[in-house]
């Protein structure tokens, strides 16, 4: 706390005042010359914040009235910088070139053509008697967002048996006819209530609603509960082996090398932030690669995080170093910021020193199954501008430790 005293000092309050009213003109879409009533900056810090500040009162209260600088010549990008929807046409071409181009989709896209092609011919050779129930279920189970479709399989079929045994309860004590419209009343209530606490739960909501629907076309009664619940289960199995344990990369999940990975090319990005004749262009490009490659990996330890051991736990214990990773990143654009604006450059040294530390926890990650040992130390400049970042590679060696399994 000290360093950082000692580095940024107090913010003056005319700095958030900024921020709020940035806010509230993103909020109501004011647009026109910005106002701002920022005092004179003294230190490297002052300087970057009072820089950051003027180019974001910039950018809000212009947006609409001009292109955005970085944006593409044709506009495939959105339609003003507060981030309002493109036209169609750019947004069809986006998606377009997303399903025809993203790996990810076509893997998906066969997943999901096996898991229905099986449900369609099993039911086919053995009479079901609602057969469209099986195909639903596996589209649910496998619906396109990448999760975890061991966990919505395993999920889904809990909460199909938990709602069927509610709706057998209503068809058993309520009489048919108009006392229909309050219990649907009160199951309908519940669902909004129920999908905030999690897939199952949801599903155990929806499924008695569905089932007394049904009842009221069908007039069947307990013959709808039975024949649900084995339609919902081979939906589930068919998913859980087709889509899942088919596909190593569902439940082999390499989190480990994309972590090193992540670690190794932000190790790469600080050599560049402080390089004596870097390109800046091409270090903006390489820090924008950076953010979306992390974003990448959080998205795919979100994921491996609902998977079941041995992928879970390692997901779970190897997230803080993904959240260290990603403060890493920001201390050293930061310190770049910094530099910018007047504060002396590291020496390389510092900056190599930082580096190696860097490599070597990418190279333990990817050698052992549990976390690389702690070092003793990071030396360099306490009042210097890597101050900050080597702060933050300390804590990740921490986080990096032996007992994380």
């Amino acid at each position: 706390m000290c360093i950082r005293e000692r580095l940024y000092g107090p913010i003056p309050a005319a700095v958030p005042a900024c921020v709020r009213e940035l806010a509230d003109a993103v909020e109501e879409g004011r647009t026109g010359a910005p106002v701002l009533d920022l005092p004179t900056p003294e230190r490297p810090a002052e300087k970057a914040v009072d820089h950051a500040l003027r180019h974001a009162a910039a950018v809000v209260h212009t947006a609409g009235t001009e292109p955005h600088p970085a944006s593409p010549a044709k506009g495939d990008s959105v339609d003003d910088r507060l981030g309002r929807p493109a036209a169609l046409r750019i947004r069809a071409r986006r998606a377009t070139r997303a399903a025809l181009l993203s790996e990810a989709s076509w893997r998906y896209g066969l997943r999901l053509a096996l898991c229905i092609g099986l449900a369609q011919a099993l039911v086919s050779l053995i009479a079901v008697p609602r057969s469209y129930w099986v195909a639903l279920t596996v589209t649910f189970v496998m619906k396109p967002d990448f999760g975890s479709v061991f966990s919505r399989a395993v999920l889904r079929a809990l909460g199909t048996a938990a709602g069927l045994l509610l709706a057998a309860l209503v068809l058993a004590e309520v009489p048919r006819g108009w006392w229909d419209v309050p219990v649907m009343c009160v199951l309908a209530a519940l669902i909004p209530a129920f999908s905030a606490k999690g897939y199952a739960f949801q599903t155990a909501a929806i499924t008695p609603v569905i089932l007394l629907l049904s009842d009221t076309l069908n007039q069947q009664g307990f013959a709808l509960v039975m024949p649900r619940l084995y339609d919902s289960l081979i939906g589930c199995g068919i998913a859980l082996i087709a889509g899942y344990l088919l596909w190593p990369e569902s439940w082999h999940s390499r989190i480990g090398d994309r972590l090193a990975d992540a670690v190794s090319d932000t190790a790469a990005y600080v050599t560049r932030a402080f390089a004596a004749d870097g390109d800046q262009g091409a270090r903006v490009r390489a820090r924008r690669k950076l953010y979306r490659d992390l974003s990448t990996v959080r998205s795919e330890f979100q994921r491996a995080l609902t998977e079941p051991p041995p992928t879970g736990t390692r997901a779970a214990a190897w997230w803080p170093l993904v959240v260290a990773v990603e403060r890493i990143v920001d201390a050293t654009t930061a310190a770049r910021i910094r530099v910018d604006h007047g504060a002396a450059p590291p020496d390389p040294a510092e900056v190599a020193a930082v580096e190696r530390e860097l490599r070597e926890l990418a190279e333990g990650i990817r050698e052992s199954e549990t976390l690389v040992e702690v070092r003793s130390d990071l030396p360099g400049d306490e009042n210097g501008v890597l101050a900050p970042l080597r702060q933050e590679v300390r804590g990740a060696r921490a986080i990096a430790g032996p007992d994380l399994r």
